[in-house]
Order: C-alpha cells, then sequence, then structure tokens
C-alpha cells in the first residue's frame, strides 16, 4: 500500500485560532443547532443546454426521473456572508473562506427538497438527539455509539477544507470532526472488508423529500477501504466552531475533500464494512452520470457540461478546477494505474 502523506498543518487550524472563531461566531449570534449539512448532491431539475456560467446549473433530473415540483427553483447566488475570522481565513492554498451565512444557507439536501434554501426552511425542527451510529458488517468489534461519545472517544479538530460540487460551484469551509479511520481502527475490520457503506436516517416524517418516489430512499454512499482511512477523509459534527445546523447534515457528516460533494452523505445513522462496492442512490439514480468514486478530475466532464472550471461562491467570475479538487499530493497513490477517465 502507498504511504499516505499527512495533513499539511495549514489545514489544522491551531486551537487558540478555532477558539477565537468559536468566540465569534457567538458574538455574531450565529444559530448553533440540531442536524444535517447538506453536502453537494447531484443535480435533479431542469437540464441546462451547457455548463453553467456566472451560476450553479440548475439541478438536471437523472434520466428517467421527474422534474421537481412546480414552482421550485435554484435561487440567486448568495454573496460570500459573514465574514471569516482574521487570522484563519483562507485554506493552504491562500483561498478565502466561504462566509458562515453563505455557508449554512445554499446547500443540497434532497431530503429536504430541491431548491438550494430548501434544507435551511424545511429542516430547522429537525430532532438530531438522542443520535446513534451503528457501526457493524465485516468486523470484529461491531457496537453502537453515540455522537457525544464518538466526539468524546475520537476528538475533534478543524480541517479547513475545499469543498466541490458536481454542479461546478465550490466553498471553503472550516469542519470540525475527527478522522474517520480511528472509528475504522477501533471496530476492527476483518480482512474480508473492501468497502465503507454508510447509511442516511430514513424518516419521511421529518424529511419530506423522502417521500419523493424519484429516488431509492434511504441515502447510501460507500468508499474503498483505504479512502476511508485516509487521514483526510473526516466525519464531521461542526463548521466555523458551531454545531452543524439541520440544513448542514446534523449530527454527523462525512468529509471527502478530494471528491464531488455527492459523496459527502449526511444526518449518518449506520456504517457497515462490507466486502462488495456499495451501490450509492446516485449511481442507482443514474449510473451514466454518477459512478462510485466521484473524484474531483478536470479531464472528465459530466455529460452535460463541463467539469473543467468551477465557481466558487462568493466570486463573481470563474477558476480553474484542481486535480482531486488539490489534494493530489496526499490522494494520487490510491488510484495509481487506474483509468480516472472510466472510474470517474
Amino acid at each position: 500500500m502507498n504511504k499516505i502523506p499527512g495533513i499539511p498543518s495549514s489545514e489544522i487550524t491551531p486551537e487558540p485560532v478555532y477558539l477565537n472563531r468559536r468566540k465569534f461566531m457567538v458574538g455574531i449570534g450565529a444559530a448553533a443547532g440540531g442536524a444535517a449539512l447538506a453536502a453537494c448532491a447531484a443535480p435533479a431539475g431542469p437540464v441546462p443546454a451547457v455548463a453553467p456560467t456566472s451560476a450553479p446549473a440548475a439541478s438536471p433530473a437523472p434520466s428517467g426521473t421527474a422534474s421537481p415540483a412546480p414552482g421550485a427553483s435554484e435561487g440567486a447566488l448568495p454573496d460570500a456572508g459573514a465574514p471569516p475570522v482574521a487570522g484563519a481565513a483562507t485554506d493552504e492554498l491562500g483561498d478565502p473562506l466561504t462566509g458562515y451565512d453563505a455557508t449554512v444557507s445554499y446547500n443540497n439536501f434532497y431530503e429536504f427538497g430541491t431548491d438550494k434554501s430548501d434544507p435551511a426552511r424545511n429542516a430547522k425542527q429537525f430532532r438530531t438527539e438522542p443520535w446513534t451510529l451503528e457501526v457493524g458488517g465485516l468486523v470484529a468489534r461491531p457496537k453502537t455509539y453515540g455522537v457525544d461519545e464518538l466526539v468524546r472517544k475520537f476528538g475533534s479538530e478543524e480541517r479547513i477544507y475545499r469543498m466541490r460540487c458536481v454542479e461546478a460551484w465550490s466553498k471553503v469551509i472550516p469542519w470540525l470532526g475527527f478522522e474517520l479511520g480511528k472509528l475504522l481502527k477501533e471496530v476492527e475490520p476483518t480482512g474480508a472488508a473492501k468497502y465503507v457503506r454508510m447509511e442516511t436516517l430514513y424518516d419521511p416524517m421529518q424529511m419530506p423529500g423522502q417521500r419523493s418516489r424519484w429516488y431509492q430512499w434511504p441515502y447510501v454512499e460507500g468508499l474503498r477501504i483505504d479512502e476511508a482511512m485516509n487521514p483526510l477523509t473526516i466525519f464531521s459534527v461542526g463548521l466555523y466552531g458551531k454545531e452543524l445546523l439541520p440544513q448542514s447534515g446534523a449530527p454527523l457528516r462525512l468529509v471527502v475533500p478530494w471528491k464531488y460533494g455527492f459523496k459527502s452523505i449526511k444526518s449518518i445513522v449506520k456504517l457497515e464494512l462490507v466486502e462488495e462496492q456499495p451501490t450509492s442512490l446516485w449511481m442507482a439514480a443514474a449510473p451514466e452520470e454518477y459512478g462510485f468514486y466521484a473524484n474531483v478530475n478536470p479531464e472528465v466532464d459530466h455529460p452535460r457540461w463541463s467539469q473543467g472550471s468551477e465557481r466558487r461562491i462568493g466570486e463573481s467570475g470563474r477558476r480553474e478546477t484542481l486535480m482531486f479538487n488539490g489534494y493530489e499530493e496526499q490522494v494520487a497513490g490510491m488510484y495509481a494505474g487506474m483509468d480516472l477517465s472510466a472510474n470517474y
């Protein structure tokens, strides 16, 4: 197995800066909350004729699915929102953090609606306590954890990561969480375990989007076990020094910074180690468009638009998309010898 490079120190926020950010967010009255951040899910809505230019693509519906309900729209791009904290204002490439307001108000979380503003509006009453994560499958030590127990056991640190959506928009977010690999080591995967399968809560009463028959609920995602063990991969419990809000995937979501955001499964209740490659929700909905790997590769276009550039939320122009979202040094070795144009 290739040696995985360590996390650049610039991506881990020093404790005094993290505490200052938390104080800052409390000072401006940022709401703390319950449950679920919407990672970038794949698009659903009118199909664009070309790739987006000044705004993200309106969500195109996967083949064989219906369009969003009448009146649903993606809405205008927000501005950068609240300014980031002085002293920790950029990622390791010097890109400024996306403002808190924009981070929590512009999301994909189809369990709460297809419009970017739906999650913040429809998930306000989402209950995240009590919450447990069931870990099992091909492991020697299966266990069910409470979220607080996970944080006590595995700690929590801030990681400033870029998030790239398959819709060609992106953000820079200061996440709070712990390495998924720490949890996997604790449960001791067996030699037969090759993949990690994760599942979102299924509760149509709380998550009205799950009443839709367009998709195979609950949301399922997966990683190869070496991807899950990579130190960049985290389970997040917060952002900007605050607990995750309902629209942000609370209380527990996956963050894999070198992949398209539809991999970032939210409100996770189940994790299994399995031998066969899992079929994710988007693979089932549109297998010709959304593959298992979801690696950010600017040379491989989505079938209906280019992935060569992206729109950073809060910026007016477009920027070049980086291979593996800029994390090539840390992750490229895992895909040595693979055809990344076929294994998208």
